[in-house]
């Protein structure tokens, strides 16, 4: 089932998603992320792509529906059975349980007003996870094609979710390894902003399972990323 009603728009960086599906780690990382953040049975996917954490989630019997600006990702969300919207304003108020967010905030020119309407969404008890590139040292070209606004520092988020009504439970940077990588690309990577799969590969491969080692041993306090868990309050 698909509703839409606001204007749709096709995301320039696809061609860097496809690289990002090898990713696999990475991913399965991310899902399990999601997965152990989750409460409540009502799940939204705010910027769901192209189902990359919505897919496996439904295939599991969780009831997850998806945001999805993109007509062609949101076509194949559709076709896959998932409920979709183009925009969060067409979901309604408190009827879900957890929000997440995945590598998207950064896509939205107004995210403190995201955020407030992520707020006015969930049930009072329940959840968001946001996950977001940090550190706008980092900022590069891939940045740039994207369509990335900004990269986040953990104070900045925390206070615009701290703003936006959630209390917040968990924030922290991922990635440490990561970081350096990020830098390097940033000088060294070229102008056209695209990723090559074969180096998404190796990274994932070689270097990624190494980072999340070290970030334990860091505890989070510094990364490529960002995730901030917070909990709207009862």
């Amino acid at each position: 089932m698909e509703k839409h009603q606001k204007a749709e728009f096709d995301y320039s960086g696809v061609e860097n998603l496809e690289a990002m599906k090898q990713a696999r780690n990475y991913n399965r990382f991310l899902l399990n992320l999601v997965q152990r953040n989750l409460v409540g049975e009502h799940i939204l996917d705010l910027g769901a792509g192209a189902g990359t954490f919505a897919l496996p989630l439904h295939k599991d019997g969780i009831a997850v529906a998806c945001v999805e600006p993109d007509s062609k990702l949101r076509t194949h969300l559709s076709t896959k059975g998932l409920l979709t919207y183009i925009d969060i304003t067409e979901v309604l108020p408190n009827s879900v349980d957890c929000i997440y967010s995945i590598n998207v905030l950064e896509h939205i020119e107004d995210d403190c007003a995201t955020l407030a309407a992520m707020g006015a969404k969930i049930r009072p008890g329940g959840r968001v996870i946001i996950y977001v590139p940090a550190f706008g040292v980092l900022y590069s070209k891939m940045d740039e094609l994207v369509g990335h606004y900004r990269r986040y520092r953990r104070k900045d988020l925390v206070t615009k979710m701290t703003d936006a009504g959630f209390r917040i439970d968990t924030a922290m940077y991922i990635d440490s390894l990561g970081f350096f990588t990020a830098l390097v690309y940033r000088w060294i990577g070229g102008d056209t902003g695209v990723i090559d799969p074969k180096a998404v590969r190796v990274y994932d491969r070689l270097v990624f399972p190494l980072s999340r080692v070290l970030d334990r041993l860091l505890f989070g306090s510094f990364g490529k990323n960002l995730l901030v868990v917070g909990t709207r309050p009862l």
